[in-house]
């Protein structure tokens, strides 16, 4: 799934290292003698290191070349990563999470922009660059956005006076509010708590609202202002835009604001796989939870968040990635090359394809992958927004400052909605709070 110290933080036993094939002993050289060069991936997702172990033994059958792979324990990939890299047998992929990690290991990224597994990308803009440098490729693409249960929708959509008459009507904030207000006044007619489930602050939750729903206005911004690094300090020109979409979630809800510290992820999945909430702020990977609460995938698309930005009608779905693929430029040429030959593999070959998409379960950014077929109703949502010519909001809450910038301003929204606190500790915790914190990690 995705980098879940966003999200639901997994907790993980740390998983030892695994080698795979007859591995040289630690510490002997990897200078290149061998020209048939080796391959060491550092994998940074728990949840895929069986699938991971399993790819590279095929791969070394099927080639000889030495695969060894290792995962660190959720949460401490960075600090594995600094001890990984400091050996001399170290990793010859790696990952980083965007701008910001890179940052910590621009000494160790080659330049993949010859590579296949570059190549290959169907819309090369999401590759990490520097400069005209191409130093990460992603290989899990998720999205999020405003999930919908379509069969509430159609209920409303056919009743006498609906504020839209079909789901392509809403498509900017406008609409998005008259429809959800009405719902919320209609609710016993629909048979629903709330148009929207509940905004919940329990840590399972909050990250929804801190993190994702902070990245539109982020986006906006960054865009306007033609920011591509993360900056000293943001202006949250787009604060405005922030508070009404959160306005709309906090009270078109199935729960009173005075209760959303309590409410945890696990409450609005539930109410919004038992059909008591029309709409539900999250992403691809929340399939999984609420087709184990019943849900049907044809009841189930996903819209963009729309905040009242102008020509936002053009906009699509929150599409990117926490997981890029980095070669390190330290590794010997012979390494470097067979850990490129592996990824192009593992991209193109029937046995890697099937183990990303669906062993894994992940949304890949490959050409190669456009004949899968998905078993999630939100990734083909996610993959038709991605053909439909919209604009995509690019993720830039990789570039949010540090933990403790989300956790203030999660705490200010809190206090917000439930009416101990106001509207501008918000922008004090989202402007004030980012210089902060900047100056603090720099």
């Amino acid at each position: 799934m995705m980098n879940r110290t966003l999200k639901s933080t997994i907790s993980m036993v740390a998983i030892a290292a695994m080698s795979i094939g007859a591995l040289a002993a630690c510490g002997s050289s990897t200078s290149g003698d061998d020209a048939k060069g080796k391959v060491y991936y550092l994998n940074f997702k728990p949840e895929a290191a069986d699938q991971w172990t399993a790819l590279a033994k095929e791969y070394t059958k099927e080639t000889g070349t030495e695969v060894k792979v290792q995962t660190a324990a959720s949460n401490t990939y960075e600090q594995t990563l600094k001890s990984e890299i400091a050996k001399t047998e170290a990793p010859t992929l790696f990952q980083v999470n965007g701008p910001v990690g890179y940052q910590n290991w621009k000494r160790y990224t080659a330049d993949l922009s010859g590579t296949d597994v570059y190549k290959e990308l169907t819309n090369q803009d999401v590759a990490l660059k520097d400069g005209d440098k191409v130093v990460g490729v992603p290989y899990v693409m998720e999205t999020y956005g405003i999930i919908y249960n379509k069969d509430i929708l159609n209920k409303y959509f056919a009743l006498d006076g609906a504020k839209a008459k079909s789901v392509d009507e809403i498509d900017n904030f406008d609409t998005l509010k008259a429809v959800a207000d009405d719902m919320q006044a209609r609710k016993d007619e629909l048979g629903i708590k709330g148009a929207f489930t509940s905004a919940g602050f329990d840590s399972s939750s909050d990250w929804r609202f801190k993190t994702h729903l902070a990245n539109l206005p982020l986006y906006y911004e960054f865009q306007k202002d033609k920011v591509t690094e993360q900056p000293a300090t943001i202006k949250g020109t787009y604060l405005p835009n922030y508070k009404k979409i959160f306005d709309l979630y906090i009270t078109d809800s199935t729960t009173d604001r005075t209760q959303l510290s309590a409410k945890t992820g696990d409450d609005a999945n539930s109410e919004f796989a038992l059909g008591e909430a029309a709409f539900y702020q999250n992403g691809t990977w929340a399939w999984t939870d609420l087709e184990k609460a019943g849900m049907k995938a044809e009841s189930v698309g996903m819209m963009p968040i729309y905040i009242g930005v102008k020509g936002e009608e053009n906009q699509g779905l929150a599409t990117g990635s926490e997981n890029y693929w980095c070669i390190n430029d330290k590794a010997s040429d012979a390494d470097k090359k067979a850990t490129e030959d592996f990824l192009k593999w593992v991209i193109t070959s029937d046995i890697g394809k099937k183990a990303l998409s669906e062993d894994m379960g992940f949304t890949t950014p490959f050409k190669t992958f456009d004949d899968v077929k998905f078993d999630n109703p939100l990734t083909e949502a996610a993959v038709e927004d991605q053909k439909s010519g919209k604009t995509q909001v690019s993720w830039n809450f990789t570039m949010m400052p540090s933990e403790e910038w989300k956790n203030k301003l999660g705490q200010a929204l809190l206090e917000y909605a439930q009416g101990t606190g106001d509207w501008n500790a918000v922008k004090t915790a989202f402007v004030d709070g980012w210089a902060s914190e900047y100056s603090a990690t720099h």
